[in-house]
């Protein structure tokens, strides 16, 4: 992929990733906010503006240089994550579960709109081909975050699913991985592992659903 190509790339996939985690992460401060605690919502973390939840490093700096480092072989990144105090849920174990959900739950809604909207945008006859693939990278984009933060492994949202799902003993064991469990993400993600056993898999199925729930749509464009 040349220079040029790469420039159009990053810009097809700004808006649906900046919507991607923008969402997914006022998600997880409205869902606290819910269940009792207004910590994210205080700090004006609860918003649709993007700035609030970028982290310079983590959002724009290490996911542009690898992808233009590795061609578009390989894009990881991450925002500044939303802070909860699960202490003051109403019923912390099982109140973090919800707040763990929202994120990737607005991933899933997120792809099914862009999806919604492309084929509008094909039934209304546009042809450009910028917005069409715009749709595209905003379904690819959020089924990843959907699928990336669902693995099970603190301090990912799938991680803080399980201890909320857990009995106190077992779930208090499995949360003393969270110092670790980004650098043993990472390691996973560059062995291929969570690739192949995790993250296609789980897109697969989740692209499947989503064709399955947009079917009317599609019969109705053809």
């Amino acid at each position: 992929m040349n220079f040029p190509d790469l420039v159009q790339t990053v810009l097809i996939y700004a808006l649906p990733v900046l919507f991607a985690i923008t969402l997914h992460e006022a998600a997880h401060g409205y869902a606290a906010r819910h269940f009792g605690d207004n910590t994210a919502w205080m700090m004006g973390r609860v918003t649709l503006n993007p700035v609030p939840h970028i982290d310079w490093l983590g959002t724009l700096v290490m996911p542009l240089a690898l992808y233009f480092a590795t061609s578009g072989a390989m894009l990881f990144g991450y925002a500044k994550p939303v802070p909860v105090r699960f202490d003051r849920l109403d019923n912390p174990k099982r109140d973090m579960i919800w707040v763990a959900l929202a994120g990737p739950g607005i991933n899933l809604v997120q792809a099914l709109l862009w999806g919604v909207l492309l084929y509008v945008l094909v039934g209304v006859g546009l042809q450009e081909r910028f917005f069409l693939e715009m749709c595209r990278a905003g379904m690819l984009a959020n089924v990843v975050m959907f699928a990336f933060n669902l693995f099970p492994l603190p301090p990912l949202d799938g991680g803080r699913i399980v201890v909320g799902l857990l009995p106190w003993r077992q779930a208090l064991m499995f949360s003393r991985i969270e110092p670790y469990g980004f650098f043993i993400v990472m390691a996973l993600v560059l062995m291929g592992v969570l690739s192949a056993w995790w993250m296609h898999p789980l897109m697969d199925l989740s692209f499947d659903v989503i064709k399955l729930v947009l079917s009317p749509l599609e019969f109705l464009v053809k």
